[in-house]
């Protein structure tokens, strides 16, 4: 009869795996493309760290979870992945599932990463359990509004669903804005057509419309109808959440999905180690990678190396973060406490603002860097 692992984390049979769980979106209503992509980083990343010898001869094993945006699904997973006695918990795109599942690590006493979610307060207080790669949506969404204002656009309106997450967003662009002039109105997608939201665009004089909405609904035929209303033939189309990242977006807008700025996490020049992962995960997704997928492959470096030198413990993973200098994919990674923001912070991810090229679709450009 095989023994089941501990729950805390801290026992292995000698030989036996080192269990990391992963939480994903997979399938709707979940980004699953998203979820794909990290999912991505996270497995080549595994490949690596066994092909080299594992953690100290052990084997790295995914325990994956498929949260499809429901944080109440990625608390039920994270008590799952406790019980079955992984070391530490991994992963999550959504930022309201993201929150979900770290408070609940947090309660737990489980190490969680969270490798790519953004909402600056993802525990309600300070917590030694979690900490997280992407940057503080507090960060990147400033630096979004400052490319706004350089692009000339202070009337915004923004096309909106509720979500702590998109509340957050829209906060953030507001407390930005306003000392330069600019001013933000929330148009509630539940309640207005596409075309009716184009009739309030005009209304207000928007010189800039951002979609802080799921994909592809209601975003894809926001766009649609944006983009053929005459009237609205100079506004700019935002769409800070990433949405026009994935390959999907332009397989269902085509021309229509160029042009949108967005926010991505990577340097404007990948250095070797970049450069080599980005062909790798290239051949195993079978296109370009996105952002996210670096993220999971930077998670899984971070975890190994902190596996490696402070063991399986549950408690001495946690309290490893600010000893953390790992070599990732987009730069050295380190964490830090940051004002503002609860958990341990890698301070800071590369941020761009980038779009797809009107003129060839499927290449970006970068329009701002930081």
């Amino acid at each position: 009869m095989t023994t089941p692992p501990s729950p805390s984390g801290a026992e292995h049979a000698e030989g036996s795996a080192v269990r990391v769980g992963v939480l994903v979106p997979l399938t709707r209503p979940g980004w699953a493309e998203a979820g794909r992509h990290l999912l991505a980083g996270f497995e080549l990343a595994v490949d690596k760290v066994n092909d080299t010898g594992g953690i100290d001869g052990r084997p790295l094993e995914l325990v994956v979870r498929d949260t499809a945006a429901d944080p109440g699904r990625a608390s039920a997973a994270v008590d799952e992945l406790a019980a079955l006695g992984v070391a530490v918990v991994a992963g999550e795109y959504h930022s309201v599932v993201a929150r979900a599942a770290a408070g609940r690590a947090d309660a737990l006493g489980v190490p969680f990463l969270c490798s790519s979610a953004v909402l600056d307060e993802l525990t309600e207080e300070p917590t030694k359990w979690v900490a997280r790669l992407a940057p503080a949506q507090s960060r990147g969404w400033r630096i979004y509004a400052d490319f706004l204002l350089g692009e000339g656009r202070r009337r915004i309106a923004v096309a909106t669903q509720p979500s702590v997450y998109w509340a957050s967003g829209t906060r953030v662009l507001r407390e930005h804005l306003a000392p330069h002039g600019g001013t933000v109105v929330e148009l509630d997608t539940s309640a207005l057509t596409p075309e009716a939201l184009c009739d309030a665009l005009v209304d207000h004089g928007a010189t800039a419309l951002l979609l802080l909405v799921g994909h592809p609904e209601p975003a894809v035929p926001i766009v649609r109808a944006v983009r053929d209303d005459v009237r609205l033939a100079e506004i700019l189309i935002g769409a800070p959440a990433g949405q026009a990242e994935f390959a999907e977006w332009a397989a269902l807008l085509g021309e229509d999905g160029a042009g949108i700025p967005f926010l991505r996490y990577l340097p404007e020049v990948l250095g070797p180690l970049g450069e080599r992962v980005e062909k790798e995960l290239r051949e195993r997704l079978g296109e370009a990678p996105s952002f996210v997928a670096f993220e999971g492959w930077d998670t899984v470096t971070v975890l190994a190396e902190v596996l490696r030198s402070h063991g399986t413990d549950r408690a001495a993973i946690a309290e490893s973060w600010p000893h953390v200098a790992v070599d990732g994919t987009r730069g050295p990674i380190r964490f830090s406490r940051t004002t503002g923001i609860s958990v341990w912070q890698w301070a800071w991810t590369p941020i761009q603002v980038v779009d797809r090229d009107p003129a060839e679709p499927d290449r970006f450009r970068i329009l701002r860097a930081v």
